[in-house]
C-alpha cells in the first residue's frame, strides 16, 4: 500500500507596518457636539409638539455618537494598529485626540524604549568552564505590525531570545587570558566592548522577527561559577 507525506507547512508571511492616516480630534470632537447640539434642538421640538421635531433629534443623536465612538488618544511614542474585521488596516503614530472610523478596532502600543535584564545564567564558556553571566538590554518596537502579528507575545519573545542569545555568546569566547592561547583571542572579561557588540548584533537578528531594534546590550554580572571560583 502507498503511504502519503503531508508537506510541511510553508512559513507564514511576514506583516510590515502600513502607516494609515487618521483625521485631528478636536475638530471631530466640536462636530460631535454640533450633532448632539442639533439633537438638543430637536428634542426641545419634539417637547413643544412642534412638528418634524424628530427629524433633528434621531439624525443628530446618531451621528454625535458616531463621531465619539471614533475617537481615541495617542501619548508621544505611541501608537494604534487599526485592524477591520480581523484584517490589518494600518498603524497611526500621530499623538494627540485623533479620529478613526468606529468600525477599526484600536489596539494601542507603546514605541518607548523598554529595559530587559536577563536572568544571571550558569553556562559554560569557549574553554568548557563554569560561569555565570547576565546582561541588560534596551529595545523598543519599531514594527508595530511584526510585533503584534508575527509573534504571539513579543514581550516575552523578547525575554526568551535575550537569554538564548547570552547563552550563545558566552559559549563563543573564552573568560580570560588564561584561557586564550597565546593571549591574543577576544575573551569575555578582556573584550567587553567587542563582545557587547557581538551581542548586540546576536540580539537583533533575533528581534527581527518581531519587528523590535536593539538599542543597546551591555554585560552586568560576569564571574567564574562559584564551584571553581576559588580555584581560578
Amino acid at each position: 500500500a502507498m503511504t502519503t507525506r503531508s508537506l510541511p507547512a510553508s512559513p507564514q508571511a511576514a506583516v510590515h507596518e502600513t502607516p494609515k492616516a487618521s483625521l485631528p480630534g478636536v475638530p471631530m470632537f466640536l462636530l460631535a457636539l454640533a450633532c448632539f447640539a442639533v439633537a438638543g434642538y430637536g428634542l426641545w421640538r419634539v417637547a413643544g409638539f412642534q412638528e418634524l421635531g424628530h427629524l433633528w433629534l434621531l439624525p443628530g443623536v446618531l451621528a454625535g455618537a458616531f463621531i465619539v465612538a471614533g475617537l481615541y488618544m495617542l501619548q508621544p511614542n505611541e501608537a494604534a494598529l487599526l485592524g477591520f474585521f480581523g484584517r490589518y488596516v494600518g498603524t497611526d503614530r500621530s499623538a494627540g485626540l485623533r479620529w478613526a472610523s468606529p468600525l477599526y478596532v484600536k489596539r494601542k502600543l507603546s514605541l518607548r524604549a523598554r529595559n530587559v535584564n536577563a536572568p544571571t545564567l550558569k553556562v559554560n564558556d569557549q574553554r568548557g568552564n563554569p560561569i555565570e553571566i547576565s546582561a541588560a538590554v534596551v529595545w523598543a518596537v519599531k514594527d508595530t505590525a511584526q510585533a503584534v502579528y508575527d509573534v504571539d507575545d513579543f514581550e516575552r519573545y523578547v525575554q526568551v531570545q535575550a537569554e538564548a542569545a547570552l547563552r550563545h555568546l558566552a559559549s563563543q569566547y573564552p573568560y580570560d587570558e588564561g584561557e586564550a592561547e597565546g593571549g591574543t583571542v577576544t575573551t569575555l572579561r578582556g573584550g567587553l566592548d567587542e563582545v557587547s557588540e557581538a551581542l548586540r548584533a546576536e540580539l537583533q537578528a533575533r528581534f527581527a522577527k518581531a519587528g523590535v531594534t536593539v538599542l543597546d546590550a551591555r554585560l552586568t554580572h560576569l564571574a567564574y561559577a562559584p564551584e571553581i571560583a576559588q580555584v581560578m
